[in-house]
């Protein structure tokens, strides 16, 4: 259930537990239920996850104060518990404009977490707008103090935009790890395989997030269920997704944002199954297949992250995109257009989109989002 993390030669379980989609209290983002949550994480732990990942505005109300993960976390991992995992944050990005700001997040952050030192520290969802910024203001010589002082053991990076400038920040620094979106869906997108071989051949350790698209490949469409149906080996379309990125020699940890004890407990089963390159080429040729099926109906590449939260307007733009994903895949079942009813009562529906744009800088997925809710509109409304 381990393996090698790349430069940091630590061993790392192949499965991570991502504190991103935490189960919740009714329907406020920072209203962790707690109990639930600390069960979760401490049954993963001692079924032997060892990798904790969170990150600064997780279960926030934005992306300019400090969210909900973070402090759970440090409660999550009390009573030993610290002691028995690899902890991964990050670095807020987006919020850097001078060398003090890196270590005034980062010492927050360490208050947060309530701990020492964090084992791996990355610099959050590099792309070619922050990018430049970070340079300029000294990101390899923070990042150089602060694994020298102690605050952090190992640097890395997460990423979301294209490949070539991925390389680009590969080659900048002498990273031990990064984090890349990948599943049998985004197989070309983003950094993709060519930046996944690339970091592997750089000797750097990968991280996946993402693996199952948010859940999206999880919910298959009839055509869909009627090709796995053909497998020789029965396995749900979560074990699909999750053996499918395991199948890859170059990836080291598979991160997975579990909100239900159930979920928890199959990805744990399937972890200690699954291995490199153990996929018959029947079973790749049905993943093929499958992939095909949704690349057909999938509307909008939305993997409900929810980066583009909170909507000026009101509007849940995950919920509305999964609507109208869920209406395409699904063949336009009546249940789609009742769920969007529900989100138009709950939050405004998309029609209130009044296009200030400001989700598109957050998103990871460079989804054109005011005019998709135009398409939501036009559907449901």
């Amino acid at each position: 259930m381990y393996r090698k993390f790349g430069k940091t030669n630590e061993m790392v379980s192949v499965l991570g537990f991502g504190c991103m989609r935490l189960p919740l209290i009714g329907s406020d983002p920072t209203n962790i239920d707690q109990e639930k949550a600390i069960n979760m994480i401490r049954y993963a732990i001692d079924s032997g996850v060892n990798y904790v990942d969170t990150a600064y505005p997780y279960h926030g109300t934005g992306f300019t104060t400090g969210g909900a993960s973070e402090p759970f976390v440090a409660k999550a991992l009390k009573d030993g518990y610290r002691g028995k995992v690899k902890l991964a944050t990050k670095l807020p990005s987006w919020l850097i404009k001078t060398r003090a700001d890196m270590d005034k997040y980062l010492n927050e952050q360490l208050e947060r977490l309530e701990t020492d030192f964090i084992d791996f520290y990355l610099v959050h969802s590099l792309n070619a707008d922050v990018w430049p910024v970070l340079k300029e203001a000294g990101i390899s010589e923070f990042l150089d103090q602060a694994i020298k002082d102690g605050r952090i053991k190992y640097a890395g990076f997460s990423f979301h935009d294209q490949a070539g400038l991925f390389k680009e920040i590969v080659d900048y620094y002498d990273w031990s790890f990064c984090q890349i979106q990948y599943n049998y869906l985004d197989e070309e997108y983003q950094a993709g395989k060519k930046g996944l071989e690339y970091a592997a051949k750089k000797g750097l350790g990968i991280a996946i997030m993402e693996p199952l698209r948010g859940g999206n490949i999880v919910h298959l469409p009839k055509e869909a269920k009627e090709i796995i149906a053909q497998a020789d080996i029965k396995r749900t379309p979560a074990e699909w997704g999750l053996r499918w990125v395991w199948n890859h020699p170059e990836v080291s940890v598979v991160l997975s944002g579990m909100s239900t004890m159930d979920q928890v407990v199959e990805n744990i089963k399937v972890a200690e199954e699954a291995q490199a390159n153990s996929l018959t080429a029947k079973e790749e040729t049905i993943i093929d297949a499958v992939k095909k099926v949704f690349e057909q109906r999938i509307k909008v590449n939305c993997t409900a992250c929810g980066y583009c939260m909170p909507c000026p307007a009101g509007i849940n733009i995950p919920g509305c995109f999964s609507t109208y994903n869920d209406h395409s895949v699904f063949d336009g079942t009546p249940a789609a257009k009742q769920r969007y009813q529900i989100y138009s009562k709950l939050a405004a529906p998309a029609s209130k989109c009044v296009e200030c744009r400001k989700c598109e800088s957050h998103c990871p997925q460079g989804i054109e989002i005011h005019k998709e809710l135009k398409n939501v509109k036009q559907l449901f409304e």
